[in-house]
């Protein structure tokens, strides 16, 4: 049985000018493509997604960010909560020195850290504007997402508008139970299948155009040499 639980209620979730704001993730991890090769073998991209309880197509996990959290402490929780992974989702924004010069001052200005983690001063008092800032920093965020939820609808949001911030999660454990475990079931997919399976169309443009430009770009940046990594746009022949 999984001690954890996972929130409910509405009382402490954000709005901004008429949207739910969301955070979640695409929790990912490598796979080799030939299992029996040795080290340098190929590596594949998998995403995993969990299946909704309302109908057919696959998601990624997601929720409302609210007042006690950052927004990548929801995308965590979410994570957690919905499809039972931990991972990484930052990588540390100013490091050990304070006085890197390719950051922007006013952004060290209105950034104070707690935990290691970087968090809005307290005198930001608008969160969007605030993280679209620090997201200029972030290298595991995707982007922001909106939609239309047919579900939720309430009086803070009453055309159910949601305004969802998405990250890459990097899998580092899977637990074999979690909260939200009797309606929820992994799957991991290549990203093409993925793409096929994707319940909403936000969440098959983040992947698509989130996910798929933001690896891209960080293997440009790391230089994959040593263990190639594939990330395909057509299933890979597993044969």
């Amino acid at each position: 049985m999984c001690d954890l639980v996972a929130r409910t209620g509405r009382h402490q979730q954000r709005y901004e000018s008429g949207c739910r704001l969301i955070a979640g993730c695409i929790p990912f991890k490598y796979r080799n493509f030939d299992e029996s090769c040795g080290a340098k073998s190929e590596q594949i991209v998998e995403v995993l997604m969990i299946n909704s309880p309302s109908g057919p197509g696959l998601l990624f996990p997601k929720g409302g960010w609210e007042n006690d959290e950052t927004v990548e402490e929801a995308a965590v929780r979410e994570a957690l909560e919905e499809a039972g992974v931990r991972g990484d989702i930052m990588e540390e924004l100013l490091g050990d020195d304070s006085n890197d010069n390719s950051i922007p001052e006013m952004v060290v200005e209105k950034f104070v850290r707690l935990d290691a983690v970087l968090v809005p001063n307290k005198a930001l008092r608008n969160p969007l504007q605030a993280y679209a800032c620090r997201n200029t920093l972030l290298k595991h965020f995707l982007g922001y997402y909106q939609f239309k939820s047919k579900t939720h609808q309430d009086e803070f949001s009453p055309e159910g508008l949601c305004k969802a911030a998405m990250f890459a999660l990097l899998v580092k454990e899977e637990l074999e139970s979690w909260p939200e475990q009797s309606t929820r079931k992994r799957s991991w997919l290549t990203i093409p299948d993925a793409v096929e399976n994707c319940r909403h169309p936000w969440m098959r443009e983040a992947l698509e155009e989130g996910f798929s430009k933001w690896h891209e770009d960080k293997l440009m940046n790391t230089g994959e040499e040593d263990h190639p990594i594939s990330l395909p746009f057509s299933s890979p022949d597993r044969h």
